[in-house]
Parts: C-alpha cells; sequence; structure tokens
C-alpha cells in the first residue's frame, strides 16, 4: 500500500506518520511507500521500523499548480489529506484561508478526478474536516443530523470541502470520508495560531512549569479528544468499507464535552493545585466572540456504531499527554 499524508509536518501528520510506521499496515495490507509532504519539509523518520517502508518527504505548497500533479504521480491508494491553516489564522487572513483550505484541496480533489477519468485511479482519501462546521444557534446535544451553518472562515472552508469531496465519492472519482475532528487537546510543543489553542495552553504550560493566559470564562464548554485518539479516529477511518461510509461520507466523531472549571479540576486532581497558580484570567473578545459560536456537545451514534471511541473523562486526556508529549526535562 502507498500512503500520501498531506500536512505531515504537523503535530498530527508527524503522530500518524509514527503510528503508520510502527504498525507497518492497515487493515492487514502492509505499507510499502509513504509520501510525507507539507509546505515545509516533514523530518524524516529514523526509526529502524522505516527499513521496509520507503519513505519519502516532499516541501511543496499545494496551492501551486503543479503541486497535486507531484503529490498523485505515484498514486497512492491511501490519502490522508491533513494540510490547512488553523482557525486563528483563517479568520484574520480571508483570502489566505481560502486558498489553502479550500482552493489546495479543489486542485487535489480535481488532480484525483483527472486520473480516475484517464485511467480509472481511485484511491481512499480522508479528510480531517472539523466541528467548526457547525455554528450557533445550537441544541443541547448536537446529533449526526444538525446542519452547517458554519459561523467562522475556517469553518466555512471545511464545510465546502466536506460537500465537495463528498460530490467526488458519489461519482466514484474516490472513496472518501470527511472526520469532524474534535479539538485536539493536549496538543504539545508550542502554542499555535489556533482560536482553540488556550484550551491545550492552560493544561500544557502549568504542566510544565509555565503561566499561562485564559482567554475566556470558567463556563466554556467544549468537545474534546486527544492527539492519542485522534490518530486512532485517522487509522480506524482507512479500515471502513465504501459500503460502511456511504455517500454521507461526512461524520461527526466521539469526544468529551467539558468546560473550562472541570479543565482545571482535572488538572488539579492529576498534577496538583499549584499548577492553577500559573494561570492568569485576561479576557480576549476575539477569542471569546470565536468560541461562542463552536459546538458544545454532540451524540455521535453513527461513528460510535462504526466503532470510532474516545476518552471517558479529562483526566485521561491529561494522563495521554503525561505518557506521551510531555517533555523530559533534564533527562
Amino acid at each position: 500500500m502507498k500512503v500520501l499524508i498531506t500536512g505531515a509536518a504537523g503535530m498530527i501528520g508527524a503522530k500518524l506518520t509514527e503510528r503508520l510506521l510502527n504498525d507497518g499496515q492497515i487493515a492487514g495490507v502492509p505499507i510499502t511507500h509513504m509520501l510525507l509532504a507539507d509546505v515545509v519539509s516533514p523530518a524524516q523518520p529514523t526509526s529502524s521500523l522505516t527499513s521496509s517502508v520507503e519513505v519519502k518527504t516532499l516541501a511543496i505548497d499545494l496551492t501551486d499548480a503543479v503541486a497535486a500533479t507531484q503529490l498523485l504521480a505515484q498514486e497512492p491508494d491511501l490519502i490522508y489529506h491533513l494540510a490547512a491553516i488553523v482557525s486563528g489564522e483563517a479568520e484574520a487572513d480571508f483570502d489566505k484561508g481560502y486558498r489553502i483550505n479550500l482552493d489546495g484541496t479543489r486542485s487535489l480533489l480535481d488532480t484525483i478526478r483527472d486520473k480516475h477519468i484517464t485511467n480509472d485511479y481511485t484511491p481512499r482519501l480522508i479528510f480531517a474536516s472539523s466541528i467548526a462546521v457547525y455554528g450557533a444557534p445550537f441544541p443541547e446535544v448536537i446529533d449526526d443530523n444538525f446542519q452547517q451553518t458554519p459561523l467562522t472562515s475556517y469553518g466555512t472552508q471545511k464545510a465546502i470541502c466536506e460537500l465537495l469531496l463528498a460530490d467526488c465519492n458519489r461519482r466514484g472519482f474516490l472513496q472518501g470520508i470527511s472526520l469532524r475532528l474534535p479539538t485536539i487537546c493536549i496538543r504539545p510543543g508550542q502554542p499555535n495560531k489556533a482560536a482553540s489553542g488556550f484550551f491545550s495552553n492552560i493544561l500544557r504550560e502549568p504542566i510544565n512549569g509555565i503561566s499561562a493566559v485564559l482567554p475566556v470564562q470558567d463556563t466554556v464548554r467544549h468537545w474534546f479528544a486527544s492527539p492519542r485518539t485522534a490518530i486512532d479516529f485517522l487509522i480506524h477511518a482507512a479500515t471502513l468499507a465504501p459500503e460502511q461510509v456511504g455517500l454521507r461520507c461526512a461524520m461527526n466523531l466521539p469526544g468529551l464535552s467539558a468546560t473550562v472549571a472541570e479543565q482545571l479540576e482535572s488538572l488539579a486532581r492529576v498534577v496538583g493545585t499549584d499548577a492553577l497558580k500559573l494561570i492568569t484570567r485576561k479576557p480576549d473578545d476575539a477569542i471569546n466572540a470565536i468560541v461562542a459560536n463552536w459546538p458544545e456537545t454532540f451524540n455521535a451514534k453513527r461513528a460510535i456504531a462504526l466503532g470510532f471511541t474516545a476518552e471517558r473523562s479529562f483526566d485521561d486526556i491529561i494522563k495521554v499527554y503525561l505518557e506521551d508529549d510531555k517533555p523530559n526535562v533534564g533527562s
């Protein structure tokens, strides 16, 4: 099996690469080739597990006219399309958001269609969408039939891409699935430009003895999953048969609904109350305006029936960070 990952230099892309190399297969089919692509060159994996897999990295801008042709030259069997700019950046720069999040995806899908028409190339494509495709007002719990009315440019871009993918799926150009990922928490590394970044910052930084700013009220509720679970989602999606996914190929994923207060309570339980002293409350009107239009709780009945699972407590999410990503300072 040949695998392409766009956005491979990002946190999820890097973790997915590591997992695929560790597993060496998907649904019993050995992975033989991997192409890791991003606007900056992804790190070349150094694990001995790569010995049986040919791994190539490529620095490429998906919005370039010839980029999609280069990415699909070897006709990968499985494509993970993770490349995107994050919510806060997409909201701040309208043109850049649409150029990268929409136009880049459209170029990839158009090239797949052309190759399908020419030689019946029909890859499986897993698209990293977002719960940002939904906008207020919300019901108490969002089910699988709730309408998409995004109130951010990022959410709109993701929703459009979902529809494009679904149409290509319907026409038989590819076997597609869009995964509406919960907000991923706790993200390792440095803060990014995502409007949701503070959900990770207020946990990660205090865990590592660094001060953090909380820009919203403790009552803000949101939908979460850990990075480990996000990778599980992506791997599991690749094992589903096309008839299991069907024409409604975008789906909400399970997660954990929690308030900021509940996040902080878990932080105190798992790490200790001293961590809370490193958090400063400083309201940010721009972030509050964005977060107010995000969903809080889902009933992801369809995805659960298909075998997707997530954490059941925020304590578990914090423990995943401590096990997988906390820097070993001084080691």
